[in-house]
């Protein structure tokens, strides 16, 4: 192996193999009252990947408001499922197995019997969650997926809903409430004018949701997140991420009772995106977001692919895991992968501080948080074709399997590394669109523009390699902006050195200029 990139390449593979070693797969497996899932993540850390994820669609909670029974032919699906989980488990290595059941089981009178049958079938104990308890693991999936969440949580099952008053580090208020999509089709016979009513009486007994007026709600389970699919479509949101969509609570009211009130579900725009289990559920999710809604007055809805099982998870973490930011530890672990070295990617961080700390490039503490996340990953798609690094960078990153962020910090985050490979001044006619572009602000646009520049001059620099661009310095003086090279590192002044420094230094409305230490 002579060429670096060989090099390289191994020592990426060597770092990948050595994670997967030094982490434990963490199964759990989620026997709810519509799907039964079995998720399987590397590992109990801050910022999991799932190794394996799957769903059957059992409809376990169907016919238990009716007839206080689960069906047997549910029953029948579901042990059929844990048996597959369980060899899936074993196949996978993992040590810890957890599973639990929601509401079906535990309103069901013949749910003790169904448990004693599962738990031989998955192979390993099964916990029956109170309402209170889905609740608080609710809670705790929202904290791992998102930095310092303040507002509401709700989690909606097949069975019941589960609310929360989440704020800061203190779990408030929690119900539970006999509101699930496949309960209120039972119970009301189909009839959703019915189950409106049933929604208004149950969530009139709960005296705090005023508190939630002002505040994010966070959107968790499987209906809500079909309709927050839905809602990408109809507005053709150019992003197909569903953590952290967000809809202005007003726009989601309005949304919801318009597919509440259709007359036809299979002719709704955008359909076909939603699988067709989920769709008949979908009309009595949406009353109940909406009822919510109007009642609570949150400021926005906000879903989120983490629940329960992520809750569980989150509880298994040690204090320090607990504490470490999200994004950040995504974005390490990415550049630990995909990069020529980490290590470089952190002194980037360092190295771009002395442009933002500043002549009045004033910043706030997300700000600087999102700006550090975008320098770990600048570098993920050094072996992509140079034509198309740009484009494929800004995807890659925008759709990456990050928490702890918004829609808005994944487009500035993907905009800052395709102006990293593409140009700081690259305009729109040259390929980005303005679906993508509509969603940030001009502030927003503007450092996206001005942290690429200082990436692409900085890669130019040091080669992705690290021990070079820490010994360098940036100054300003005037109107100008300075990059004082050492004396032994002289010889890397030159001419596309001098173009990509020029070019960030316009951005900054400056005059660039390199000198030598002397």
């Amino acid at each position: 192996m002579k060429q670096g990139s060989d090099v390289s390449s191994l020592m990426q593979m060597l770092g990948s193999a050595r994670r997967a070693r030094d982490l434990q797969p963490v199964g759990i497996i989620d026997i709810g009252s519509n799907s039964v899932r079995l998720v399987v993540y590397e590992g109990a850390v801050r910022s999991p990947t799932p190794l394996f994820n799957e769903k059957v669609l059992c409809g376990l909670g169907r016919t238990v408001a009716s007839t206080g029974r689960l069906g047997a032919e549910a029953v029948e699906r579901t042990i059929q499922a844990l048996t597959r989980f369980s060899s899936v488990a074993r196949i996978l290595n993992v040590k810890t197995l957890r599973a639990f059941a929601t509401a079906a089981v535990r309103d069901a009178a013949d749910g003790p019997a169904f448990i004693a049958r599962a738990e031989k079938a998955c192979g390993c104990d099964i916990e029956i969650l109170s309402g209170e308890r889905e609740a608080e693991l609710a809670a705790a999936g929202i904290r791992m997926g998102f930095q310092n969440p303040d507002g509401f949580a709700g989690d909606l099952g097949g069975g019941s809903l589960e609310l929360i008053d989440i704020g800061g580090d203190q779990l408030n208020e929690a119900a539970t409430l006999p509101l699930g999509g496949l309960r209120l089709i039972d119970e009301t016979g189909g009839k959703i004018d019915e189950a409106v009513k049933i929604a208004d009486e149950q969530l009139q007994r709960i005296n705090w949701l005023g508190k939630g007026k002002g505040r994010p709600f966070y959107a968790v389970g499987g209906t809500w997140r079909a309709l927050a699919k839905l809602h990408m479509e109809q507005t053709q949101y150019p992003l197909r991420i569903m953590q952290g969509y967000t809809i202005p609570a007003r726009d989601a009211i309005q949304f919801c009772e318009s597919i509440r009130r259709t007359k036809k579900i299979a002719a709704l725009p955008g359909i076909e995106e939603v699988a067709r289990a989920r769709r008949e559920a979908l009309p009595y999710g949406a009353l109940v977001l909406e009822r919510l809604l109007r009642q609570m007055q949150p400021s926005a809805v906000v879903f989120s692919v983490h629940g329960v099982r992520e809750g569980l998870l989150y509880s298994l973490l040690s204090p320090h895991e607990r504490a470490k930011d999200p994004l950040v530890s995504f974005c390490e672990e990415f550049a630990r992968q995909r990069s020529r070295s980490l290590a470089h990617a952190l002194e980037l961080c360092d190295w771009t501080d002395q442009i933002f700390d500043k002549d009045g490039l004033d910043e706030t503490p997300d700000e600087r948080r999102l700006r550090h996340a975008a320098c770990l990953v600048s570098d993920v798609g050094w072996r992509v074709h140079p034509d198309y690094r740009g484009e494929q960078s800004l995807d890659k990153i925008a759709h990456a399997g990050m928490s702890g962020i918004d829609h808005s910090g994944r487009i500035f985050m993907g905009l800052a590394i395709f102006f990293r490979h593409a140009g700081a001044q690259n305009t729109v006619a040259d390929g980005l669109p303005d679906a993508l572009l509509s969603r940030i602000d001009r502030r927003m646009l503007k450092r996206a523009r001005i942290l690429g520049g200082a990436l692409r001059a900085a890669h130019m620099i040091s080669i992705g390699m690290p021990g070079v661009i820490d010994q360098t310095r940036l100054t300003f003086r005037g109107d100008k902006l300075i990059l004082t090279l050492p004396k032994d590192r002289a010889g890397l002044d030159g001419e596309r050195l001098r173009r990509r420094f020029e070019s960030l230094a316009a951005v900054l409305g400056r005059i660039g200029e390199i000198r030598i230490e002397r």
